[in-house]
């Protein structure tokens, strides 16, 4: 028996490889839409493999070490030192953000590094301009010390090499600018330009105050050449020799913990939409394979009539199929695995992340069986037709309905395969479940309406003008292109409109800047002995503006309900407040823009055990209930509260607010500093940008160790940024497009065929050729308009949800922007369609008959 299954299947081989090779019309658009997609696909996953090699590879330089120790506003014990300088060398640095400020008035916020010059940097190389010795670039001159800063500082502050700046009190003279920081990624993002002094220099400008926000960073050299395994055991053995440490560790093969789940984020997403593109595409697939069976009636009628069964026939059609499927896949991979090569030098151009061009085998592995099963999904029902037609139909060129139930079962199958796949391979099954959700719903909708326009206008739609009676003939006849072009240009257009409106959504979150509901400036670092004089000034100032101020500190969670974080179970969307320090408060009464949802707040003079209120959904994430206790190391002290309450926090008035907030008794004689906000309004911008500027030039002058943040500055930063990440987004939706494209290529080509007839007919009636244009340019108009209305439909609701309920910021309709996308694809979709149908306008009617 299993002799004759290999005989039968060598002979489905050979005749299925002697067909193909004797006739390779008709799959260029298939290669090509299995191309685009699977090389986007493998692309996008080895290039953020490369990314990740290259942290992993440049661990130690961009860490500063093997590990390094972070704390938070004061510095390790003698006996923690020498417990580390027994195992290595050290490297101590302190990052803060301070003001900047020349004599003109001219100031800036800055990002400081102060460091040991003859220990900094431990590993890789401070590279400057002029080149200069660090310690002559940084050593006390004349009374002065010296500066490196980033050219930016230079621009801002209009100065130059030499030149003198204030920051806190001490004076200093810039030496060099900074060309390239070796470990800028561990310090995360910062506000403004980075200025390098020494620790004896921060310790004079007088910011090193107690309760200052200043990040102490001791990075460790171990001796000798440790492996990954060793590093992990010294962080396992300097947590054991000192719990209660209260310190963040982060060691050489984990830089940025925090940067990596973002990058498989965005990875995902930028997959996804990748995966969109390859599905669009199978669209072209199946049209590819019906103009590719149409092509071959007689072949395959001829094989049926010599003994061929049905399942024979089928099969060799099914190799061809699949060869083709497996050339186009593997041609794919092969240049998605050449894109990070080709983007090195681009990506070292733009940014300061180490890449390394790498090949990633698990993504490779899953783009390949992406493009196999997209095949299949796509083929298969096609492929069904000639199984179940008779000879005598296949040779009538018979288009009566057929039962493919079978083959809708394959198909099923294999789109289950395919969501198996795409939750296997996401970072985020949350929002992989999502995805499949709304293709499927958006997919299957799309192929409804498809549906329902051809049966309505078949059924009612006989209007009496000649030429658009004509084209809508054309949308509902037998083999029309409608269910191929509602459904590739609608879901390209679906999910350009999403992303439209997504970002539409995140850039006017973003420039609420100028709205009177969120504050101008932050005021960080106010000792509290200057609270008054300080509240005084701000009034004399801005004599109108709302002024609001609470005590800060840092501290972070070590315990959730007596337990270790290591042994917890936190929810994903919790963890980003485990991640280093956070910001806390005390207050005896309920902050502004918060609403209790549960428990009780205490009462005012509570002198009971500490309490704490938590932010709602951050408690949900931790599992904790009311009455449940968590630990915080606050300046090294440990402190356990009791949870008194849940509050829902409105972070998006980007007011004063915490997710901790303990009871007044808990910190009482603890070192702090003040967090001002202030609001004002102002007849005009350009009247508002002026007390800005003033009340930073006054702040500067009178408070010099006060750091102030104007808001705006800040959300345009984060709009810098997030207008990058939505051109990523832009770039592989332009895939998609190039399917969506080729997708109705091969759906005007497929129904060249029966074109070419009726426009015979036509022009041996006397049909001029600009008549002939009409009509099809009505046609492909039609179901282009049909398709930018259910993909506007449909855009707008997975979007809203998204927005709304996902990301919770407002929904805003940027009309414009949705007119120019459907009025560019309604084009585009008109053109192609006349340009693909132009060689069967130019065909004589005598040379078309004899053909026929």
């Amino acid at each position: 028996m299993t002799a004759g299954i290999l005989s039968k299947l060598r002979l489905n081989l050979r005749i299925a490889l002697r067909d193909l090779l004797g006739d390779r019309r008709g799959f260029g658009i298939f290669i090509a839409c299995i191309i685009i997609g699977v090389a986007a696909i493998a692309g996008v996953s080895s290039l953020s493999f490369s990314l990740a090699q290259g942290l992993s590879r440049e661990g130690r330089t961009i860490l500063g070490g093997d590990a390094s120790i972070s704390l938070m506003s004061r510095a390790l014990s003698q006996e923690q030192k020498d417990y580390l300088l027994a195992r290595g060398s050290l490297s101590e640095l302190s990052l803060l953000r301070a003001m900047a400020h020349q004599a003109s008035g001219e100031t800036s916020v800055i990002e400081i590094k102060a460091i040991d010059p003859a220990t900094y940097p431990a590993f890789g190389a401070l590279t400057l301009n002029p080149e200069l010795p660090l310690l002559d670039a940084l050593t006390e001159k004349k009374g002065l010390y010296g500066l490196i800063v980033e050219t930016t500082l230079l621009t801002r502050l209009d100065v130059k090499l030499g030149d003198i700046i204030t920051i806190g009190n001490q004076r200093f003279e810039i030496r060099s600018t900074l060309i390239n920081e070796p470990d800028k990624l561990a310090g995360g993002i910062g506000f403004g330009p980075r200025v390098f002094m020494s620790r004896s220099a921060l310790e004079a400008t007088g910011l090193a105050t107690p309760g200052a926000i200043i990040r102490n960073l001791t990075r460790i050299r171990l001796a000798g050449n440790p492996s990954d395994q060793e590093v992990k055991n010294f962080h396992s053995e300097i947590n054991s020799a000192f719990p209660n440490a209260g310190w963040e560790i982060r060691t050489r093969d984990a830089v940025s913990p925090q940067f990596s789940r973002n990058l498989d984020r965005f990875t995902q997403l930028l997959s996804l939409i990748a995966l969109t593109a390859l599905i669009a595409g199978g669209a072209g697939v199946a049209n590819s394979v019906r103009e590719f069976t149409e092509r071959k009636r007689t072949q395959f009628a001829i094989l049926k009539a010599l003994g061929a069964s049905g399942s024979q026939v089928f099969a060799i059609a099914l190799i061809q199929i699949t060869i083709a499927g497996l050339i186009a896949t593997l041609l794919g991979l092969i240049l998605g695995s050449l894109i990070p090569t080709f983007a090195a030098s681009w990506l070292h151009q733009i940014s300061d992340l180490p890449f390394t061009p790498s090949i990633n085998l698990q993504g490779i592995l899953t783009g390949g069986c992406y493009g196999l099963l997209v095949t299949f999904i796509f083929a298969v029902i096609p492929l069904g037709r000639i199984h179940e037609m008779p000879v005598s139909r296949l040779l009538r060129d018979d288009d009566q309905p057929l039962q493919l139930w079978r083959y809708s079962i394959l198909s099923a199958v294999a789109t289950l395969l395919l969501a198996g796949l795409t939750l296997f391979s996401a970072s985020d099954v949350k929002l992989g479940v999502i995805y499949i959700i709304g293709v499927f719903l958006i997919f299957a909708s799309l192929r409804a309406a498809s549906w329902s326009v051809v049966f309505v206008l078949k059924k009612f739609a006989h209007p009496n003008t000649p030429l658009l009676r004509l084209a809508l003939a054309n949308i509902w006849r037998p083999k029309s292109i409608a269910p191929s072009l509602i459904i590739s240009a609608g879901l390209t257009q679906t999910l350009l409109i999403a992303l439209a409106l997504v970002e539409g959504a995140v850039h006017h979150e973003l420039i609420r800047a100028d709205s009177s509901e969120i504050p101008n400036f932050y005021f960080l670092d106010i000792p509290k002995t200057q609270t008054e004089y300080f509240n005084e000034f701000l009034k004399t100032t801005v004599p109108d503006a709302h002024i609001e101020h609470v005590p800060m500190m840092r501290g972070r969670i070590i315990e959730l309900k007596g337990k270790p974080l290591d042994r917890y179970n936190i929810a994903d969307e919790a963890k980003w407040v485990l991640e280093g320090d956070r910001g806390i408060t005390f207050s005896e009464n309920l902050p502004n823009n918060s609403t209790l949802t549960a428990g009780n707040w205490w009462e005012k003079n509570y002198a009971g055990a500490p309490l704490v209120s938590l932010e709602q959904k951050v408690a949900e994430g931790f599992g904790l209930k009311i009455g449940d206790q968590i630990k915080v190391n606050v300046l090294g002290r440990d402190f356990i509260a009791t949870v008194s309450n849940f509050r829902k926090v409105d972070w998006r008035s980007y007011a004063i607010n915490f997710v901790m907030v303990f009871s007044p008794n808990t910190f009482k004689a603890a070192p702090y500093t003040e967090l001002f906000t202030i609001s004002y309004t102002a007849p005009s911008l350009s009247e508002r940008d002026k007390t800005d500027a003033l009340l930073t030039r006054q702040t500067a002058k009178e408070f010099p160790n006060i750091v102030s943040i104007r808001v705006k500055d800040v959300l345009m930063a984060v709009d810098k940024i997030a207008t990058q990440l939505a051109f990523a987004a832009r770039a592989a939706t332009i895939i998609a497009l190039a399917t969506a494209g080729l997708a109705l290529a091969s759906a005007i080509i497929s129904s060249q065929r029966a074109r070419l007839y009726d426009t015979v007919i036509y022009k041996i009636l006397g049909a001029p050729r600009r008549w002939l244009m009409t009509v099809y340019a009505l046609e492909f108009g039609l179901l282009g308009l049909v398709a930018s209305m259910l993909s506007l439909l449909a855009g707008i609701c997975f979007a809203f949800g998204l927005i709304k309920y996902i990301m919770k910021i407002d929904f805003v309709f940027p009309a414009m922007t949705l007119i120019l996308i459907l009025s560019s694809a309604l084009m585009a979709i008109i053109v192609l369609g006349l340009m693909l149908s132009w060689r069967i306008l130019t065909q004589p009617a005598a040379s078309a008959l004899r053909r026929l």
